[in-house]
């Protein structure tokens, strides 16, 4: 079977394309040349059914990466009067995430348990500021390893703690829907901080109490 036919679009067809959806912006140049990448791989998009999969799929696109032009940082600003003098270790198990894969543009999606330990007498950091922050560095094209990093490195640089940790368990559909096709099969990252990084005894408390929680780990 021979190669889809495809057609040569010239830059007065784009011209002419994008003035039709009555403004020049990003988002209509986007669905431009998605219709005609969809084309040159030989998905037709010319039915009623189809006709707006372009447009469609350059809008999901700009969702999945709305996190790009955000400092997930600034939620770590509001903080709040310590519970006590030394409230020990917080963990928050089991946050929910979509992000996509940097090399294939394909989602991955999995959970993040995110842990840490305040200074004796330092303020506190409300209980949703872990989520903002995980689903908004996950908004963007990732990498997992990359992701957790980001994570432990912003309560690090913004909270004054003896130490940040967090656990990543995800499922990547460029290895699971394409390649490989190892159906079910998850990838597991640990970014550890700080005590959690130096001090053994920190450590195994960490995953002694992750896995109490029953959060994917």
């Amino acid at each position: 079977m021979g190669a889809p036919e495809t057609h040569v679009y010239s830059i007065l067809e784009a011209v002419d394309y994008v003035d039709a959806l009555t403004e020049d912006t990003p988002h209509n140049r986007a669905e431009w040349h998605a219709r005609h990448m969809f084309d040159a791989l030989g998905i037709p998009c010319d039915e009623e059914s189809t006709a707006d999969t372009p447009g469609r799929f350059v809008r999901a696109l700009a969702e999945l990466t709305s996190g790009m032009t955000l400092d997930p940082a600034r939620h770590l600003a509001r903080t709040f009067p310590p519970p006590s003098p030394d409230p020990g270790m917080i963990l928050v198990p089991g946050i929910p995430f979509v992000s996509i894969c940097e090399h294939h543009l394909l989602p991955f999606t999995g959970t993040a348990s995110i842990s840490y330990i305040p200074s004796p007498g330092a303020k506190v950091l409300g209980l949703s500021k872990f989520a903002r922050i995980t689903q908004e560095y996950a908004a963007r094209p990732q990498m997992q390893e990359k992701l957790g990093d980001q994570i432990v490195a912003a309560i690090a640089d913004n909270l004054d703690i003896l130490g940040a940790a967090c656990v990543i368990r995800s499922v990547h559909s460029c290895m699971t829907l394409r390649g490989a096709r190892a159906t079910g099969a998850a990838m597991v990252t640990s970014h550890l901080a700080g005590v959690f990084r130096e001090d053994p005894a920190v450590r195994a408390e960490f995953f002694q109490l992750l896995d109490s929680t029953g959060a994917p780990a």
